[in-house]
This record gives structure tokens, sequence and C-alpha cells, in this order.
């Protein structure tokens, strides 16, 4: 049995333990712990955004994203004395609003981060997100069919911000005046939206929940934002072959039929530097006037 390495950091004052940090996470990518761990550091300020007061999922490799995986909601034991936590439903969830807790979560292989859609002591959701989910692994039509959403929003007059899943989707991402609209109405609107986007383009859209009666259709997933229900946060690393990023993008982008691929733990660094959180530069959007057509 080979001896386990491991030694210490010191992050905010607080003392963690990492073990293993020559364990290579991301294969294809080349990508071991320590640099996983140095990478979360330079996206800790745009992912604690997303994932602060939530009630927050995890997915953990504890061996890299070859081997096997599974889905930690209650807070790993034993504890740090600095990690919050938040009861929701009978589990205690890390409520992640540090650093400190973030390397903590990366030194467990914790490798996606996946926030509820609302607020610790919380009823009512905290944005608006549409996911398009692809019935294929392989979606050359997954840009287009965000544009496509993006334009309809438009012409409802609501602004959306698009962003990859990380994996094989796009989500829409639409800022609201958090108190405003409840979960009930958000889904009012999505249904709305997916049923008009189905009629006008029958041969790329569904909102049919049964992946087996989709076809090669692309799914216009609205019922996923509930309350209790989580997505893959803005910024998260995904567990994917060449370590992808979950990336708000620009619509241009979109147009020039960009890459899920493109944006990875590599490229993240450069790109912030460049644009910042592209989600934060939206002003807060109204549905009051779909809302009243709809009502």
């Amino acid at each position: 049995m080979g001896t386990s390495i491991k030694g210490t950091v010191q992050i905010e004052g607080h003392e963690i333990t990492v073990t293993n940090p020559e364990k290579v996470l991301w294969p294809n990518a080349g990508i071991t712990k320590l640099e996983y761990l140095q990478k979360l550091i330079i996206l800790a300020p745009y992912l604690l955004h997303y994932c602060q007061n939530r009630y927050l999922t995890t997915i953990r490799f504890p061996n890299g994203v070859d081997d096997k995986s599974f889905y930690q909601k209650a807070v790993p034991k034993p504890t740090p004395s600095f990690v919050k936590t938040a009861t929701f439903q009978g589990i205690n969830y890390v409520n992640l609003d540090s650093l400190p807790t973030l390397i903590w979560l990366g030194n467990l292989a914790c490798l996606e981060f996946h926030p509820s859609f609302h607020y610790i002591n919380d009823e009512l959701p905290a944005e608006w997100i549409v996911d398009l989910d692809p019935s294929q692994e392989v979606e050359p039509r997954i840009m287009q069919a965000a544009l496509l959403v993006g334009e309809a929003l438009e012409t409802m007059g609501i602004e959306s911000i698009p962003k990859t899943s990380g994996a094989t989707g796009i989500q829409l991402i639409i800022p609201i005046q958090h108190g405003r609209y409840t979960f009930e109405q958000l889904r009012l609107v999505g249904r709305f939206l997916g049923s008009y986007l189905t009629k006008k383009y029958p041969d790329l859209f569904t909102i049919e929940r049964l992946k087996k009666n989709r076809g090669d259709l692309i799914y216009i997933d609205y019922l996923q934002h509930w309350h209790g229900k989580t997505m893959s946060a803005p910024y998260t690393p995904r567990a994917r072959s060449m370590a992808t990023v979950s990336t708000p993008l620009k619509w241009e982008e979109l147009r020039n039929n960009c890459r899920i691929e493109d944006f990875t733990l590599l490229t993240i660094e450069k790109r912030l530097g460049q644009y910042g959180d592209l989600i934060q530069r939206m002003e807060p959007q109204s549905l009051e006037p779909v809302l009243a057509i709809l009502d």
C-alpha cells in the first residue's frame, strides 16, 4: 500500500490539510489536486457569489473524473469549525461562503458545485434560469438553440445571459429582484416560453420531460427551476474530460458557434481577467408585462 502524502496550508487564518496533492484528478487535462486547488483560489470570488447562503450539493470524485463518484448533500464529516451549515428538509448542507470552506471541499475532491435556486431559509427564487438540455451527447445546434431562446426572451422584454453548463447544455440566466417573484410565476413564464418555441421550431425544441421520448430534440427545461432543486453554479468546474468550467458567455460568442470545451480550468483565469463576471453586469429584469398577459 502506498504512502499518503499530505501537508497543511494556512488560508484566512485557518489551517487546512491537503492530502495527495499530486493525485491527478483530470487525466486528459493533466490537472492534479494541487493545481485544482490553485484554480479554485482564482475562481473563489466568482464561484462563492453564486454558492453562498444557499444549500450546496457537491459531486465528489475521490480518484479523479475517470473513476467512481457520488453526490454529497450532507456536510462531510469531520467538519472543521469554520464551515457553516444549514438544515433543509432534514439534511444539514454546507453553506459555501468562504475560501477556506471551498479549499476544504476541493481537497475532498468535490469537483462540482450545485447550489439551490433559493437562499437559505427562503422560499423565493434568487434568479430565473432556463435550462437547454440536449438529448444527444454531441449537439452541434446548441449555440443556435440558445440564441433563439435569447431572442424569444428579448421579444418579451427580458434580457438574459447564456452560460455553458460545462457539460453538454446551455443555461439562460435572468437576474431578477429578489422577493419579487415566486417559483410558480417563473414556471408559468417558462412553460409559455417553451410552448412557444416548440411550436415555432418543432424540429429543434421539445418540452417532453422523458428523455426516451425526445428523439434528437433539445429539451427546454423550465421545471428544474424549483424550490429544493439545484443546478451547476456559474464558474463551477465540471467532471468532464477536458476540465470544463460552467462559463457565462457573450452573445457574439454564440453567434460565432463557440464550443463548450473551450472554457476550462486552464483558460478561465485569462477570461475572467478580460471580462469579469458577465452576469453581474446585468440589471434585474422585470417580468410584469408578460405575467400580466399570462395571468
